[in-house]
């Protein structure tokens, strides 16, 4: 038996967003050889006049787009009363009980201005207990640590 036969690239669970009920989000695990590839994918060269030499720069918008693009597959539940403990929104005229619809530019905007779901999406998606067989449907309690953008 070969272990590189055993390994899966990726898999994907529905987990429940802790303490806003009915929110869940499909979320993909991250193998460390996607998020090097991403990393890489995200890093420029430049320049440093001060030093002479050519650094390497993450460009951290890409990297939240293209982080967002392979981690978040989807959601539900979230209501606009539930998007609002997130972050601040305009609720003028709008009925608390209305779901906002997932996209990639929703969810992209998501994880770059609400703190709280960027750290807890960082703890779900590098917690491989949440990816295996049988976890379907877990919530995460508590968030840990934020991977360095």
């Amino acid at each position: 038996m070969e272990l590189k036969k055993l390994m899966i690239d990726t898999k994907s669970v529905w987990i429940d967003f802790p303490g806003l009920s009915g929110f869940s989000v499909e979320v993909a695990n991250l193998s460390r050889k996607e998020l090097t590839s991403l990393r890489k994918k995200c890093t420029g060269q430049k320049f440093d006049r001060k030093t002479r030499q050519v650094v390497e720069q993450l460009d951290e918008d890409k990297f939240v787009t293209e982080f967002t693009k392979a981690v978040v597959k989807g959601w539900k539940g979230l209501t606009l009363e539930h998007l609002e403990t997130l972050l601040l929104i305009d609720m003028t005229g709008k009925d608390g009980s209305e779901e906002l619809d997932y996209t990639s530019d929703n969810a992209e905007t998501l994880v770059s201005s609400s703190t709280e779901f960027d750290t807890w999406l960082n703890e779900v998606v590098f917690d491989l207990d949440n990816f295996r067989t049988g976890s379907e449907g877990t919530t995460v309690q508590k968030a840990g640590k934020v991977l360095p953008k």
